[in-house]
């Protein structure tokens, strides 16, 4: 088993993990159930988009665009906790002004934008840190981008 596959293998449910498409598309999510064969998750700040990861290889394909695991290094706890309230508010939330970002989810979206792709499975892989600072703009857009 490689250390790719068995860095998958270890994925639990509840686990944040990147992922990537081939359109550059990153693609934060959480993983929800695994199956003996498959991951599944949902990515984080869209309800609606699901992807099954092969447990192998970590590829999924999503509406005919492959994507693949990109790095599933834990996050810090306090991010990780940050993420998952602006995730829940996200999905469960219609009150007007439940968008803004306060300012740790500001620092938490800046952290993971580097963070990931800092920390990736395997060196060499293309999706590479942008040099000097993100605008939360910036890291707002690059997991907010459609597959």
């Amino acid at each position: 088993m490689s250390d790719r596959e068995a860095l998958i293998r270890n994925i639990e449910a509840g686990d944040i993990f990147l992922g990537q498409s081939s359109t550059g598309a990153s693609l934060l999510c959480q993983a929800r159930t695994i199956g003996e064969t498959t991951i599944g998750a949902q990515r984080l700040f869209m309800n609606d988009v699901t992807f099954e990861f092969d447990r192998t290889t970590g590829l999924a394909d999503s509406d005919g665009v492959p994507c693949r695991i990109y790095s599933v290094a834990p996050l810090p706890p306090d991010i990780l906790q940050i993420l998952l309230a602006l995730d829940h508010r996200h999905r469960t939330s219609t009150e007007p002004g439940t968008a803004k970002l306060t300012d740790a989810e500001k620092r938490a979206l800046r952290f993971i934008y580097n963070f990931y792709r800092e920390n990736p499975i395997e060196r060499g892989t293309p999706c590479q840190p942008q040099a000097g600072e993100i605008s939360v703009v910036e890291a707002m857009l690059s997991f907010w981008r459609i597959v």
